[in-house]
């Protein structure tokens, strides 16, 4: 039986989590609305478009923050709290006008208010572009990040960059990806706001001279960094931080300094070269590329970023200015600076230059200040991620960071000569130097030897760092190495993207646990309730039947909205296997024309992200993904039992559609390598079952919600280890396994490409010969348990019950808990969960 397509009215019903809509609040917000509407539209225009409908809703929604912004801001200085910034090259944000109304309670209003006034809210919310400012986890973790902070009052501010081009927007043409350029800010950004009076300048090039007064770094060439903020609202506390990122402009006298008058245009238009430092995003997930512009853009945020750290620790308490603290002594007191991976390394020699060569601090007293103030996070043991600059590219655009550098290594390998005498081979493998045919410094390194907290994202990833990649590092300074397993906002992965299962939640627990996540762990109690199975079934499906509308309308496919939705979202790369999946695809379509009486599970397998534009491998892997469609798509013998859909243009938006309306989330990386995961947080949220291998944080998955309720299958850390020292031999899988033969020899011979039959040579040459991911290793375990993930939807009560398990073990995997433990064990911060007045509270 299919449920009844829901009505506009059923769309609008009230959901407490939302937001209560009083009447005078919705009338004020159509009064508000009226009148940005009005200053939105030009004299000569009196038709709005949609796009001036969504200005005017974001203009009267970003009213209600810009009160709580500048109050905020102001007990941040009447308090002068430690303030913690967090330092990201990427901050990959999505919408913010839903996520808005969410944590300031406004999104029942805003519905009735707007569809008095004869709009759709949802309509509006289509308008706005994605902030698509990050590529993958390390970007969206920085977003998370952002609301908790905020939801947990701490004084924290998000520091990066302003990309004017973000993440491609990806286009599958012919079955390949196309990149096209992300122009997000065309129409304009309300939710920012330019600082002018706060620009910084940032210095390139030039050279160092040692003068009797010191250091001095001279004859740079000048970019100016322009701020641009932010508000970042916490959830219903009336706190609202910043996130100020920098834009970089030429100077007035850029390159007219040497003016001729033959010269003047091209001087003017050579200001291009100073400001394609914040032009775009380097598209590259877990893969270091080292262009000298990619390091201008890493010296640029950690410059400017620290410029206005130290302004900030000096300036006064609020409505004084006289310069409170003179000297630097006391700013770890004060500050805490985070560095989200290696991309903001430079920050470590940024701040010593500082210290020595403009506050004249002796070195030993600067290299306490920095190591007590910094600290690092790593995201990754892939060596190709690893970041290593060469020595001759610093020399050049950063001489002076290059010899601070040294002599951090210099003091660093006295120490550990002193430690372990004679040991040649510890000081080779420990030096932030790395000597070869083109020397190179590790940026981990430095990360390590100039912080005083080093992090890994998940459990057994944090112990994969001590045991292998700084396993030198970890038995000198053990202190120095934790653990702080990713988490995700509820607010937006669960309150805002479905509303339906948050509000079936409180109906059971109240409404506390958008707040404290661990009060999931009170659905145990209804385990076996059959109105709350029957509840959580249903809403599910509803979000797949709203789903599968929004794929008919965009991919022209019909959809079976009572088939498993099998989803693998994540950039493309090959140690996330999609790879395995194509050979599970491939073998259940080789299986269902074989026996197609049998009464098989129907499937709806649906695989997307985004392959970085340079990695062919990955690329080769979607052009596969689309031609095993076009063969099973238009199979009559298979009809709605199997559909393959690649899902275009993977992003925040898209992941907020599709997440709520997957039953099986797919997270099979090889173990060891995938150091955290948040995807796989956000479908246990949503309700999906995850099958996996025991890798990143599904570990720590698998231990809150109890093993027997995810499917685990594969080679665990141990067992990868072993068959590296043993020798792995795709082959010898290959001609044992009739099934992955089939599968293997279809790809080779042409099967899924008809009309080019080598189409996919690489793809077979990489699995059957240098396959580092072992994808062969793990294949009949992942078939066996896809099997019994079949089997288990076929009894819908079970399944769901096994869902509920997974949502009431997700409370460990709210980035509140995350935040809360960096705040105590690395920041030296303490949260809380107090509301501070509203702008219209009298102020106490």
């Amino acid at each position: 039986h299919m449920p009844k397509p829901l009505t506009d009215q059923d769309k609008r019903k009230q959901i407490s989590v939302r937001g209560l809509a009083g009447v005078e609040n919705v009338s004020d917000l159509k009064t508000n609305f009226n009148r940005h509407l009005h200053f939105t539209l030009v004299k000569d225009r009196n038709v709005a478009t949609k796009r001036d409908y969504y200005f005017a809703l974001a203009n009267t929604v970003r009213d209600h923050l810009v009160g709580r912004w500048i109050r905020t801001q102001q007990h941040y200085y009447e308090k002068d709290p430690k303030r913690v910034y967090y330092l990201s090259l990427e901050f990959y944000m999505g919408r913010t006008l839903q996520n808005t109304m969410v944590n300031l309670a406004l999104e029942n209003a805003c519905d009735e208010a707007t569809y008095q006034l004869g709009l759709d809210m949802e309509e509006l919310q289509d308008i706005e572009e994605d902030a698509g400012l990050g590529n993958g986890g390390l970007g969206r973790l920085a977003a998370c990040f952002l609301d908790s902070m905020a939801s947990l009052g701490l004084a924290a501010y998000g520091y990066g960059i302003r990309y004017e081009f973000g993440i491609f927007n990806q286009k599958i043409v012919n079955g390949w990806q196309v990149e096209e350029a992300d122009d997000w800010l065309r129409y304009g950004n309300p939710w920012e706001k330019a600082r002018p009076e706060y620009m910084r300048p940032v210095h390139f090039y030039g050279r160092v001279e040692h003068t009797p007064e010191g250091v001095k770094w001279v004859d740079t060439q000048v970019v100016l960094a322009l701020p641009y903020d932010t508000p970042v609202p916490g959830y219903r506390n009336n706190v609202v931080n910043t996130m100020r990122l920098w834009s970089a402009k030429a100077p007035c006298d850029f390159n007219l300094k040497d003016f001729n008058v033959g010269g003047y245009i091209q001087a003017v238009l050579d200001r291009n070269l100073a400001e394609n430092i914040s032009r775009v995003l380097y598209p590259n997930d877990n893969f270091f590329e080292g262009k000298e512009l990619r390091l201008k853009q890493e010296y640029f945020v950690v410059a400017a970023t620290l410029q206005d750290i130290v302004r900030r620790f000096k300036s006064s308490k609020f409505g004084s200015t006289e310069v409170v603290r003179v000297d630097l002594s006391t700013l770890p007191d004060k500050v805490a600076i985070q560095l989200n991976d290696t991309h903001p390394a430079m920050a470590i020699p940024e701040l010593m230059r500082i210290l020595l060569d403009t506050e004249h601090q002796k070195w030993e007293k600067a290299w306490d200040i920095c190591t007590r103030t910094c600290a690092y996070t790593n995201h990754t043991v892939l060596p190709e991620a690893l970041e290593r600059w060469p020595t001759d590219l610093l020399q050049n655009l950063l001489p002076r960071h290059l010899e601070i550098i040294y002599e951090i290594n210099r003091r660093h390998l006295e120490r550990i000569a002193k430690l372990y005498p004679g040991d040649q081979d510890r000081l080779r493998r420990m030096s932030l130097v790395e000597e070869g045919d083109q020397k190179k410094i590790n940026m981990a390194h430095l990360c390590i030897v100039g912080s005083h907290a080093v992090n890994g994202v998940a459990r057994i990833h944090s112990d994969i760092l001590k045991a292998t990649l700084f396993k030198d590092f970890y038995e000198v300074d053990p202190h120095k190495f934790q653990n702080k397993t990713n988490g995700i906002t509820p607010r937006r992965w669960l309150v805002m993207c479905n509303p339906g299962l948050a509000e079936v939640i409180a109906e059971r627990i109240g409404e506390d646990y958008i707040r404290d996540l661990d009060q999931l762990k009170k659905l145990l109690a209804f385990v076996d309730d059959d109105s709350l199975i029957h509840d959580i079934a249903k809403v599910k499906q509803e979000n797949k039947l709203k789903f599968s509308a929004y794929l008919e309308e965009h991919y022209k496919v019909k959809i079976n909205p009572n088939s498993m939705f099998d989803v693998q979202v994540k950039r493309i790369h090959e140690y996330k296997r999609q790879l395995l999946n194509c050979l599970h695809i491939i073998t259940l379509y080789n299986r269902i024309k074989k026996e197609p009486n049998k009464n098989w599970t129907p499937r709806t397998i649906m695989i997307g992200g985004k392959a970085a534009p340079g990695y062919h491998t990955a690329k080769l892997i979607i052009r596969l993904i689309t031609a095993i469609g076009e063969i099973v798509n238009h199979d009559t013998v298979v009809g709605d039992r199997l559909k393959v859909i690649f899902l275009e243009n993977y992003k925040v938006t898209l992941a907020e559609k599709i997440i709520p309306a997957s039953d099986l989330s797919e997270q099979i990386s090889t173990a060891g390598t995938e150091a955290s995961g948040t995807g796989n947080m956000k479908f246990m949220l949503n309700g999906a079952l995850t099958i996996g291998t025991m890798d990143g944080a599904n570990v720590e998955m698998a231990e809150e919600a109890g093993e027997e309720n995810l499917f685990i299958f594969g080679m665990r850390v141990d067992d990868v280890d072993a068959m590296d020292k043993s020798g792995y031999d795709a082959m010898d899988y290959y001609n044992r396994i009739p099934e992955l033969k089939q599968a293997m020899d279809q790809i080779a011979g042409g099967f899924f490409s008809p009309d080019q039959h080598d189409l996919f040579k690489d793809i077979v040459n990489m699995l059957l010969h240098h396959d580092r991911f072992k994808v062969f290793a793990d294949y009949e375990a992942y078939i066996k348990c896809q099997e019994k993930v079949s089997a288990l939807y076929k009894n819908p009560k079970e399944w769901t019950k096994m869902v509920i398990h997974n949502i009431a073990g997700c409370g460990k995997f709210s980035s509140d808990r995350t935040i809360s433990q960096y705040a105590r064990e690395i920041w030296g911060m303490e949260p809380s969960l107090e509301r501070i007045p509203a702008p219209d509270d009298p102020r106490q």
